[in-house]
């Protein structure tokens, strides 16, 4: 059981790494040790177990490590008597990431409505079969408001400490 689940757990270091390097612009092994720190979770994964598990050398290891700590994407805490290093989420990170994504749909929403109030006045002044449809922009703006709606309840959720990361 353990062996399939370190099968799927590496599927998606993988799978998330991919997606990690294109959004958050990380170089590959980089995108790769934050998606095995996410997946490992509160417990924290130590240099030698990403060393392991990735199959990098050292020095890569350490270099993007410290790349991420830098990023204040990753952050450590230590045990005590013991001299590793266990490397987790920082959860600003998440913040950070949601404050970004509603801030993006925020000013999309902002040209939608621009976009719609120009073609209203336009249509006033055209022909009935050369007017525009505004249901694209009125749906479009539905959906921005209810997606920023969730993601903002969901940030809450987590500045109150209702859900882990």
């Amino acid at each position: 059981m353990k062996q399939e689940i370190c099968k799927i757990k590496m599927g998606l270091v993988e799978k998330l790494g991919v997606h990690l390097e294109d959004r958050e612009q990380l170089a590959p092994v980089a995108a790769r040790i934050l998606a095995y720190v996410i997946l490992t979770g509160k417990k924290g994964s130590t240099f030698d177990d990403m060393v392991t598990i990735l199959c990098a050398s050292k020095s890569t290891i350490s270099t993007h490590l410290n790349h991420l700590k830098d990023l204040n994407k990753i952050v450590y805490f230590t045990k005590t008597g013991d001299r590793k290093k266990y490397f987790i989420i920082n959860r600003d990170m998440v913040f950070h990431h949601i404050d970004n994504m509603v801030q993006k749909w925020k000013e999309e929403r902002d040209i939608h409505l621009e976009l719609k109030e120009y073609k209203e006045k336009t249509n006033t002044i055209e022909n009935e079969n050369e007017k525009f449809d505004l249901t694209f922009h009125d749906d479009y703006i539905k959906f921005i408001d209810g997606a920023t709606s969730s993601v903002e309840e969901l940030r809450n959720k987590l500045t109150n400490n209702k859900l882990d990361i």
